[in-house]
């Protein structure tokens, strides 16, 4: 069988900055409290009028430069995001009308934090078996546009950015190996955004009670990801004859610093082979890991031929780990 490969990456952030000295003259907290609970010291907010598109467009023409390919010959877009510009059409349209990209169909995909793992296997299923030829897989948030800034435990935690890739078929041992993937719905109530959909419609009572912002019960959250991502991970690698000796780098989720490091030591891997950028970016859901996949390049901890291991929990719950042999040589551009 076809693999599916990783030809291209490009990001992009918006330039302008929430600092933590920021976010300590919006609400009750403090630089040292932000740090020691997430480990974050800024984040890329949007400007206003800038939407989710917007990142998607920009990450998408990056990696077709990367690669020296027009729009025109692409053949499948994917978004992943939980921050559409609107219910309807899906984002996938709009960047497709924007890149000019002719030739190709699109569809959004609504796995939150895991949501970039998920398109990344579903654009790898139309290369693998030769349905398409070039798929790009994109991962775009603005959370800036779901945050309550008067709410401490979530206004800390998210940042706004965009990630893409394109998929291309494989010649060789590298590409997409193989991927875990579960959901488990009992969990949907500790992270979600409860006003705004048929449940919920938008009403005056549901912006009265705040009910169209994310809400997080933190806890529950952080015990089911810690143990989710060593419990996918360690299922992928044992199902291909890998041990965790055998990964180069885990590039997760970036949620927490907290998860990240209680994850990695759950599966033995020490902090070199871990990419953590959290710290400049915040959670951007969909986007951190590509996002952290251009700044692993750039550290080379991430090379031609390197073992990657992938992990995400997101709201739900989602679940995602994949496996990539690595097929790109850095460095590559900067996010902003």
């Amino acid at each position: 069988m076809t693999r599916a490969k990783i030809t291209a990456l490009g990001r992009y952030v918006p330039p302008r900055l929430l600092t933590n000295a920021d976010l300590e003259k919006m609400v009750e907290t403090s630089n040292q409290w932000i740090l020691e609970r997430t480990g974050i010291v800024q984040r890329h907010i949007v400007d206003n009028g800038m939407a989710t598109s917007d990142l998607a467009v920009e990450a998408g023409r990056r990696a077709l430069a990367m690669r020296g390919m027009d729009a025109k010959d692409l053949d499948l877009i994917l978004v992943a995001s939980v921050t559409p510009d609107h219910m309807f059409p899906a984002t996938a349209c709009l960047v497709q009308d924007r890149l000019g990209a002719k030739g190709a169909w699109g569809f959004d995909i609504s796995a939150a934090c895991a949501g970039f793992v998920y398109a990344l296997v579903t654009g790898a299923q139309f290369v693998q078996n030769g349905i398409h030829k070039r798929v790009l897989v994109i991962g775009a948030d603005v959370m800036s546009s779901i945050i309550d800034y008067t709410d401490r435990a979530t206004c800390v935690l998210f940042g706004d950015g965009a990630g893409a890739v394109l998929l291309e078929p494989s010649d060789d041992h590298e590409g997409v190996l193989d991927f875990v993937h579960e959901v488990d719905g009992s969990g949907g109530q500790f992270l979600h955004q409860p006003g705004g959909g048929s449940r919920h419609p938008a009403s005056q009572e549901t912006v009265a009670k705040r009910m169209h912002y994310v809400h997080q019960e933190g806890a529950q959250v952080f015990k089911f990801a810690v143990r989710k991502m060593y419990e996918a991970s360690t299922a992928l690698l044992e199902r291909n004859g890998f041990t965790v000796k055998d990964v180069d780098i885990l590039i997760p989720h970036q949620a927490n610093r907290r998860i990240i490091t209680a994850s990695a030591e759950r599966l033995g891997l020490s902090c070199d082979r871990v990419l953590i950028n959290i710290d400049h970016f915040g959670n951007t859901t969909a986007g951190t890991i590509p996002l952290a996949m251009g700044d692993a390049m750039n550290q080379g901890k991430l090379k031609k031929g390197s073992l990657a291991l992938l992990a995400a929990v997101g709201a739900g719950f989602t679940v995602g780990a994949a496996l990539v042999r690595w097929s790109l040589d850095g460095p590559v551009g900067p996010a902003e």
